[in-house]
């Protein structure tokens, strides 16, 4: 199957060769698949294929190859020859040691982004340590930032570092890359360390520290659980709902509709009396269950969501309203995002069952 032919993204055209890895760097080359580049995954001879439920391996194709072979870094090096992007997230020197570090691919593709995605960087006292998501955000700050009050910090998923600080930050230097090329006829290496994605992410929480607004104790701030406006409840049928009426407007909103005591609608920014407010909501939301709830304040200015279990995202009205999820062989997939006006996004494929050859790809390219 020629998956180039049917890319309909901003990115058909783009190819790009992808180093079999784990976490971001494989949900970063998803994004690029789901935007119109072609995916060229290089994995390891004895690598499974045909799982349909790996949905972050969508919309690829695969070689296998035994980079301990001589002539399987030649075969790569014939790839890269017609590539545009080559993504890579071993250790710091691996790709050098195997002959193909940047300088060796440039001599045969002067043009070519190279991707590097490690969690602490190319250099520095950690590069060559192993670490996973929660040991980058803890380094950054923002792990410590995360839990309840009085309570140990609370891993948010690897939402924040590999897939926040790492893939994304990856995908927009490859793309920043990828435009600069086609400007000066040449590629360079793009640094995607997940702790410095983490770094800038948590850029607001810096300039509030320096404010003087940002306390360093968990659940005492607004964004992360400490205001009684921008928090979950729990309602009568041990459901929760979410609240974030950040703007006066709509927390005058939220307590009109909800019925917060008189006394208590001025107490949005008194933090003396948070504790009361928070109580006096609580109270509220344990009167009716969740879908009570939804039916009054769903769709209303005061910025109020259902929490939903992961298996009822799909269904939510909003979700299918949008086709938030889209069908691939069976498998419910979430859909391709952004989304584009005029060249849409598509998943290529499902994760691929069988492996192509070189030669396959090479007929096609040069």
């Amino acid at each position: 199957m020629n998956q180039a032919a049917r890319a309909s993204g901003p990115l058909a055209g783009i190819r790009v060769i992808e180093f079999a890895g784990i976490g971001p760097g494989p949900f970063a080359c998803m994004l690029l698949s789901d935007m119109g580049a072609e995916v060229v995954r290089i994995d390891r001879p004895d690598a499974r294929l045909g799982d349909a439920r790996d949905i972050t391996g969508r919309g690829r194709q695969t070689v296998l190859l035994d980079l301990k072979d001589p002539e399987a870094i030649e075969h790569v090096l014939s790839l890269l020859e017609q590539a545009d992007v080559l993504v890579e997230g071993f250790r710091p020197g691996v790709m050098e040691r195997l002959g193909l570090g940047p300088e060796a691919v440039a001599r045969r593709n002067p043009r070519l982004v190279y991707a590097r995605m490690t969690g602490w960087g190319q250099e520095g006292p950690l590069a060559q340590a192993a670490g996973h998501d929660i040991n980058y955000i803890s380094l950054c700050g923002a792990l410590a930032a995360i839990g309840e009050p009085g309570g140990p910090p609370t891993p948010p998923l690897n939402l924040v570092g590999d897939y926040g600080g790492g893939s994304l930050y990856l995908v927009v230097g490859i793309l920043a890359a990828v435009i600069e090329a086609r400007r000066s006829g040449l590629g360079q290496v793009v640094d995607a360390a997940i702790c410095d994605g983490v770094n800038s992410l948590m850029s607001l929480f810096h300039a509030q520290a320096l404010r003087g607004s940002f306390r360093e104790e968990r659940g005492a701030n607004v964004l992360d659980g400490g205001a009684p406006y921008y928090t979950v409840y729990e309602t009568a049928d041990g459901g929760y709902v979410s609240l974030g009426p950040i703007e006066p407007k709509f927390f005058a909103l939220l307590c009109e509709k909800i019925g917060v005591p008189e006394s208590l609608r001025d107490a949005q920014n008194d933090r003396a009396r948070w504790p009361a407010l928070r109580e006096a909501i609580a109270v509220i939301f344990k009167t009716r269950n969740r879908a009570a709830w939804c039916d009054l304040l769903e769709g209303t200015d005061v910025c109020f969501a259902p929490i939903l279990a992961l298996s009822e995202a799909p269904g939510h009205p909003h979700s299918q309203a949008r086709q938030a999820f889209v069908d691939v062989e069976g498998i419910a997939h979430p859909a391709p995002a952004p989304r584009f006006s005029r060249t849409p996004s598509a998943i290529q494929g499902p994760p691929p069952t069988a492996a192509v050859s070189v030669a396959e790809l090479l007929g096609r390219w040069r």
